[in-house]
């Protein structure tokens, strides 16, 4: 019995098809969603993105229940404003590591639980237009991003390395803020070859946050049904009960879903086919 679905976002529900999935869902995966989440099973977005960027999507699926957002550094239901959990990043290890990519001239934004700021100096016009059409919204600007810093609750850092290669590069100048932090590396269907850091205090992920929200829902994660595309997602899919991926899933990600039975597990077409449908029809939802 699937009594709660969780699910990623980019790759999943929206693609690079801009008009009929990016930047947001078709209206038909809109409207199931909808009706899924009428008739009682709640359904969770779990994003490296904060909760302004997929605000949207919640109010028009209206689900009014908490959400993961910024890899799990926020778990929250915007339609209330409610913040079940947030996990700041020590300010002297913003700094450090802000400065860190800078030195290296690499992309950098900070964030904050309500924005995202970038340095003047470092705006990249088809880079820094190409995030703010991702993210729904178009970020601050200021002079001194380490200086900026200091003035915020700081929940995420995220670097952003122009291909697979130079991803090397910001992994090697994370490295010695390993102990502290934690970092993971995310895509988006519109924006590759880009490769997005996602750098929050130790701890955070989006297996703990899944942990968090059915806690709070008094849902067994055993009667969850978790779908993503990528073996970053497996982390919280692992927990579930009931696992779904679509067909641009990583090889890695669809071998994991395909060791399941037919009945625990689901590979629906690609995206740009509304593979969410078929996966949510495959579980009677």
């Amino acid at each position: 019995m699937i009594r709660a679905v969780i699910t990623d976002i980019d790759g999943v529900i929206v693609g690079d098809k801009i008009g009929f999935n990016s930047p947001y869902p078709n209206v038909m995966v809109i409207n199931r969603f909808k009706q899924i989440h009428s008739l009682g099973t709640p359904i969770i977005l779990c994003s490296g993105k904060p909760h302004y960027a997929i605000g949207k999507i919640i109010a028009d699926c209206k689900l009014n229940n908490p959400h993961i957002t910024d890899g799990g550094a926020i778990i929250i239901d915007p339609i209330t404003n409610t913040i079940l959990k947030k996990y700041i990043i020590e300010a002297s290890l913003v700094t450090q590591i802000v400065s860190a990519y800078i030195n290296a001239d690499m992309y950098v934004e900070i964030y904050t639980p309500d924005s995202y700021i970038i340095q003047k100096s470092q705006i990249r016009e088809l880079l820094t237009k190409l995030h703010a059409h991702i993210l729904q919204t178009s970020p601050i600007i200021v002079d001194d991003l380490t200086k900026e810093s200091l003035l915020h609750e700081v929940i995420k850092v995220v670097p952003i390395a122009i291909n697979i290669k130079d991803a090397s590069r910001l992994k090697r100048i994370f490295n010695p803020f390993d102990t502290k932090l934690s970092l993971a590396i995310n895509v988006h269907p519109i924006a590759n070859p880009h490769q997005f850091g996602l750098i929050t205090t130790k701890g955070v992920s989006k297996k703990q946050s899944a942990m968090d929200v059915a806690a709070a829902l008094s849902i067994p994660l055993s009667e969850f049904l978790g779908i993503g595309d990528s073996t970053n997602d497996w982390s919280f899919m692992e927990l579930c009960g009931y696992v779904g991926a679509v067909q641009n899933a990583t090889e890695e990600l669809k071998k994991l879903v395909r060791s399941k039975s037919t009945d625990q597990g689901f590979i629906g077409p690609s995206v740009d086919e509304n593979g969410m449908l078929s996966i949510l029809d495959h579980f009677n939802l």
